[in-house]
């Protein structure tokens, strides 16, 4: 059986590697130690692993911008998959972001990530068409 718990700046290395194992996933600058100890700080209790016999298994980041939340980097090992895994991490974040009073939640799926899109929209979430989003890298790092 797993166990679901809050993600600690601790899990880091663990899940940079599970993120790395997992395909679809792309990791940048912006998940350095630095950047995701920062997330955690700001975003407390919000972002979760899932543990197997002492061995993570399953990670999703979540926070929130006052508004809307937002979700990041949901990765269940392949060999883990199909027990509920990632249904009960998606849960913890989107009932803690309820408790703060955040109802809409959002997740970015690159449009090549096939078996994403496939696991969000059988769970009801829907793509959306109505808007397109567009990024800005202040500076001079290309991987930010």
């Amino acid at each position: 059986m797993f166990m679901i718990r809050p993600m600690l700046i601790e899990d880091y290395d663990a899940v940079i590697e599970l993120l790395r194992q997992t395909p679809g996933v792309s990791l940048r600058d912006a998940d350095s130690r630095a950047a995701v100890h920062r997330y955690l700080e700001r975003n407390p209790g919000l972002s979760f692993v899932a543990e197997m016999a002492g061995q993570l298994v399953g990670c999703v980041m979540s926070g929130h911008d006052g508004r809307r939340g937002y979700l990041q980097h949901l990765a269940v090992l392949p060999e883990h998959r199909r027990k509920g895994i990632a249904s009960a991490l998606v849960e913890s974040c989107l009932a803690k972001l309820e408790a703060l009073g955040i109802i809409k939640t959002h997740i970015d799926v690159l449009k090549t990530n096939g078996p994403a899109h496939a696991y969000w929209e059988s769970r009801g979430w829907a793509p959306r068409t109505d808007i397109d989003r567009y990024s800005f890298i202040r500076g001079k790092a290309q991987n930010a």
